[in-house]
């Protein structure tokens, strides 16, 4: 992995009156300081709870608490607001898979997307950027090859994560409203990150982490010939806004986009182009944690093998009331092709990764370790 870092346009473009639904979550707090950082906006935060995550007051964002499942609030609350711009990043962590999980999933990401569609439409909203994800193309069984937005997104009983389902649910929402006659000339966009991770990560690099903090890192399922593909959460930020901007240059405009250049309407996959050999990626995280070892030592299980832990596991795990660490889908991931094509997000909203793999793994270990050190020395 090459240790570069892209620089940002240093131009500052106005966005104007920026609301980030979800702005205190892990994506949210990002595009939240990017916005902060490259461009001028007034930005204002909608989150359930806005205590973590929350910037300085002299930062000058404003922060409301609201569940955008309730419609008539939310509506009010767009209101007041008055957005020309809505980034909606709010999701539940994708994790779980019991009737409560699922239940949570339908009612934020299906209802709540369709709440937060009115409210756009009820406020005279310009645009309307909301991130779905990349695994809703994939059925979690069979490997994703180079794939691009022409393949097909998985539903109904061929996809078999609830999370993913409602995700393509909810992005069916958005992208329906764009220009739509009732839409009051809202733009929509649709985009669909795989494999975040970054600062405020609590699942991809802290699980890693905690891997090799308890020495468990000389056990490899499958053959590491599968690449995949991770994704730092600036870079992700940064297409949001990017999106943003052309919905908004798009609104200004005349004419409408040719097909070739159109974004208003589509939905487009955001990685940080440097696919990976899954078990390379995570001894990069382990060496950025401190690990020499390499693969040296290093024990192979079979993807069967595995498949069978991981039932054991979440049936001891099951009989505790516990979620299982280790299940037969983190063995399926590991041993999973699955990487994409982001020309479409290159050419269309100019898409180039700020920051290199190599550097959001370690700015993300860093991060994580001192925020584990500093979690351990809070209960002493």
């Amino acid at each position: 992995m090459a240790t570069t870092t892209t620089k940002p346009p240093s131009n500052h473009t106005a966005l104007g009156r920026v609301l980030i639904i979800g702005g205190c979550g892990f994506l949210g707090h990002h595009v939240v300081s990017l916005l902060l950082r490259d461009w001028q906006a007034q930005i204002s935060v909608i989150d359930l709870r806005c205590e973590r995550n929350r910037r300085p007051a002299s930062d000058g964002v404003s922060y409301h608490e609201a569940d955008i499942t309730d419609a008539d609030n939310l509506l009010k609350l767009f209101g007041k607001i008055q957005p020309d711009v809505v980034i909606h990043t709010a999701s539940p962590p994708a994790q779980g898979g019991s009737a409560v999980s699922d239940a949570l999933f339908q009612k934020v990401n299906v209802e709540g997307t369709r709440a937060v569609v009115a409210a756009c439409r009820g406020a005279g909203v310009k645009a309307l950027v909301f991130t779905s994800s990349a695994s809703i193309m994939s059925d979690n069984k069979n490997d994703l090859v180079n794939a691009n937005e022409t393949w097909p997104v998985i539903r109904g009983k061929e996809q078999t994560e609830y999370y993913s389902e409602t995700k393509a649910a909810a992005e069916e929402l958005v992208l329906a409203a764009n220009r739509a006659e009732d839409g009051a000339g809202l733009l929509t966009v649709s985009i669909r990150p795989a494999g975040i991770f970054g600062e405020g990560d609590v699942q991809n690099v802290y699980h890693l982490v905690n891997i090799y903090k308890q020495g468990r890192t000389n056990v490899q399922v499958g053959n590491n010939e599968n690449l995949f593909d991770f994704t730092y959460v600036e870079n992700i930020a940064h297409a949001h806004l990017l999106a943003a901007r052309a919905l908004l240059v798009t609104s200004q405009s005349q004419t409408t986009p040719l097909d070739y250049e159109r974004v208003d309407g589509e939905a487009f996959i955001v990685t940080n182009g440097e696919p990976v050999y899954f078990w390379d990626y995570a001894r990069a995280i382990w060496a950025a944690a401190g690990s020499d070892k390499g693969t040296a030592h290093v024990w192979t299980l079979g993807r069967e093998m595995g498949m069978v832990l991981g039932l054991m596991s979440e049936l001891v795990f099951a009989a505790l009331q516990k979620p299982p660490t280790f299940n037969r889908q983190r063995i399926a991931y590991s041993c999973m092709t699955r990487y994409y094509d982001i020309t479409k997000a290159r050419r269309r909203l100019g898409y180039k990764p700020l920051v290199s793999l190599s550097d959001g793994v370690r700015k993300t270990v860093k991060w994580t370790l001192e925020a584990q050190q500093e979690a351990v020395g809070g209960k002493l």
